[in-house]
C-alpha cells in the first residue's frame, strides 16, 4: 500500500513573491522602453519593492531620449534599470511609427500616488527625497489622509547642488539609509535623480528607487498639473512651458525639437533594413 502523500506546505509569511517576467524592451532612438501598460507597471514595481535587489526604475520622456542622443555616456542609466517606461505621448506615437507600439503612457506623476496606495495596502514603507522645500511633506500628509496605513519612513529636501558637497551627500545617504525604505521616490529632476539612484541604490538600502521629478509639487498642489485633455493629446509640455517659460523654453522649443529627427532617422533605417532583408 502506498503511503499517503502529505499536503504541500503553505508558503511562509516572509516568502517574497517572484518578480513577474518583463517583456523585452523596444528601442527608441537608443533608449530601451518596456512595453507595459500602467497597471502592469504598478504591479511590476510593487513586486520589485518586495524583493531584495535594490532595483530602480526610470520614467523616460522626450528630454531623456534627446539627452541620451547627445550624451551617449548616459545610456547606462536606462540599460541598467530594472524597468523603463514611456512617460510622454510623443514616445507612444513614435513607437507606433516604428511598428513596435507601446501600450500607453506611464507617467511618473501618476505612478507616485498609485504606488503609495499599493504600498499602504501591502504594508510597504516609502521615503520621499527631493522636491522643493515642504512639497514632499505636504504630499505625504495628503497621501496619509487618503491611505491611513501608509508608512512614510521619512523626508529629505537637500540643498541645490548637494551632490557636489561630500558632507551633504553623505548626510542625505545616511538619512535614507537609516530607514531602509521599501520604495524611495526621488524628485531631483533629470538626469540628476537617475544618476543619484544609479550611484547610490545599493548604499541607500531602498528595495526600489524611482525618479518622479516634480510629482511632489503636483500632488501637494504647489504646481498645477495640466488638464487631463492636455495630458491625453500630448500637450502637458505646453502647460508646463506656460507655467515656467523662462526656465523651460530652451528645453522644450529648442532642444526637444531634435526628437523628431531622431525618430525619422530610425524609421528610415528600419525601412532600409526591412527592404534589405526581403531582397536577400
Amino acid at each position: 500500500m502506498n503511503a499517503p502523500t502529505s499536503p504541500p506546505k503553505p508558503p511562509t509569511p516572509d516568502a517574497k513573491p517572484p518578480v513577474p517576467t518583463l517583456p523585452d524592451p523596444i528601442d527608441l532612438a537608443g533608449v530601451p522602453l518596456h512595453p507595459v501598460d500602467f497597471q502592469q507597471a504598478v504591479s511590476l514595481l510593487i513586486a520589485l519593492a518586495r524583493g531584495t535587489d535594490n532595483a530602480y526604475a526610470v520614467t523616460a520622456n522626450v528630454d531623456h531620449v534627446v539627452r541620451v542622443s547627445r550624451c551617449p555616456e548616459l545610456k547606462y542609466l536606462y540599460t541598467e534599470a530594472d524597468l523603463t517606461v514611456a512617460d510622454g505621448m510623443p514616445l507612444i506615437w513614435a513607437s507606433r511609427l516604428l511598428r513596435t507600439p507601446l501600450p500607453e503612457r506611464v507617467a511618473g506623476s501618476d505612478l507616485f500616488p498609485a504606488l503609495c496606495e499599493r504600498a499602504a495596502e501591502e504594508g510597504l514603507s516609502v521615503f520621499m527625497l527631493g522636491g522643493t522645500p515642504g512639497s514632499a511633506e505636504k504630499a505625504g500628509e495628503i497621501l496619509q489622509r487618503r491611505h491611513p496605513k501608509l508608512r512614510v519612513a521619512g523626508y529629505c529636501c537637500p540643498d541645490f547642488g548637494f551632490e557636489h558637497d561630500p558632507a551633504q551627500s553623505a548626510d542625505v545617504l545616511d538619512q535614507v539609509g537609516r530607514t531602509r525604505p521599501d520604495i524611495l521616490f526621488v524628485g531631483l529632476g533629470s538626469p540628476k535623480q537617475e544618476k543619484w539612484i544609479a550611484e547610490n541604490r545599493a548604499a541607500c538600502g531602498a528595495k526600489l528607487s524611482i525618479g518622479v521629478g516634480i510629482s511632489f509639487s503636483f500632488l501637494a498642489g504647489d504646481v498645477a498639473r495640466a488638464p487631463l485633455w492636455m495630458q491625453r493629446v500630448g500637450l502637458e509640455w505646453a502647460h508646463r512651458l506656460w507655467q515656467e517659460p523662462g526656465r523651460l523654453w530652451k528645453r522644450y522649443i529648442v532642444e526637444d525639437s531634435a526628437f523628431v529627427g531622431l525618430v525619422l532617422r530610425q524609421v528610415l533605417r528600419s525601412k532600409r533594413s526591412s527592404q534589405n532583408g526581403t531582397t536577400t
